[in-house]
């Protein structure tokens, strides 16, 4: 990645605080990209939130293998942000051979632009990484225009591989990370090496989501590997919700390369066995103020 298109990006964080035209920037800087690598980058829209503000992406390349990376479920979580556009701008400069990858920094608007953990609709303010289906989530789903955006927007595109980007704890993690004590997929071994290459640089704790962070029901990346068979992880960035410019720049230097490991070492298929065939367990203690 160049220095100056870094520094750019970095720019956007500097004492970050809630303002309305915090999205604004962040898609400013998604057609900055583009517009630097035009043969290999353009900016879509995925969707639409209820405020009816598209939700927008870069798309890099057009491989046949689909690939998504999505920060920003949590609006606080500015240093997935972050790190989700020093990806877009390392891998627009530098598309991955075969494949199309799709880049959303930012899927809840209304909690970015408040620095808010919390995604508001119409009527209330929903944790949008609890509002997918799930083989142990009791209450409804899609409560969110932009979560069911995203999901319509994975089964259009095919997607087969997607990393979802949060703050903070030092890990990367694979399914189950619902709640249950049956955590264990039939591609626990692949999985164990597909986090091992991508933290060659960071170093982060990996393993299982519910044995490394805690059980949580109605996440996305359980819900990607469940429903459709999808190559997910979880990637817990840095050390901090409230990272400074220093601490910013090592999370990208450090999650680009492996962000892009994973898009590249990934089985190119879906998983044919992705299914829960354990039990849930309600009694699974959940914290909901970490991830």
């Amino acid at each position: 990645m160049e220095f100056q298109m870094l520094e750019s990006i970095l720019a956007l964080f500097l004492m970050q605080a809630p303002a309305a035209n915090n999205y604004d920037n962040a898609v400013n800087k998604l057609n900055e990209i583009a517009a630097s690598n035009p043969a290999q980058a353009q900016v879509i829209t995925i969707g639409t939130n209820d405020q009816g503000t598209p939700i927008k992406a870069l798309k890099v390349g057009n491989g046949e293998t689909a690939s998504l990376v999505v920060a920003t479920h949590h609006g606080n979580e500015y240093g997935s942000t972050a790190v989700a556009l020093g990806f877009a701008a390392s891998i627009a400069a530098n598309p991955i051979q075969g494949q199309t990858v799709y880049i959303v920094p930012v899927l809840n608007v209304t909690g970015y632009n408040r620095n808010s953990r919390y995604e508001n609709n119409l009527e209330t303010s929903i944790d949008a990484n609890r509002d997918y289906p799930s083989p142990c989530k009791t209450d409804k789903a899609y409560r969110l225009k932009s979560t069911n955006a995203l999901a319509t927007f994975i089964d259009e595109k095919n997607i087969q591989i997607s990393a979802t980007l949060h703050t903070y704890w030092p890990a990367v993690v694979y399914p189950w990370g619902i709640s249950t004590t049956d955590l264990t997929t039939p591609y626990e071994d692949t999985y164990k090496k597909l986090v091992a290459d991508a933290t060659k640089e960071s170093n982060y704790q990996t393993g299982n989501n519910t044995q490394v962070l805690y059980p949580a029901d109605g996440t996305f990346e359980d819900y990607t590997y469940w429903k459709h068979g999808i190559w997910s992880l979880l990637f817990e960035l840095g050390f901090s919700h409230s990272p400074d410019n220093t601490a910013i720049k090592n999370m990208v230097d450090v999650n680009t390369p492996g962000l892009r490991r994973f898009l590249e070492n990934a089985p190119k298929k879906r998983v044919a066995l992705h299914d829960f065939s354990g039990r849930c367990d309600s009694r699974a203690p959940k914290r909901v103020f970490l991830e």
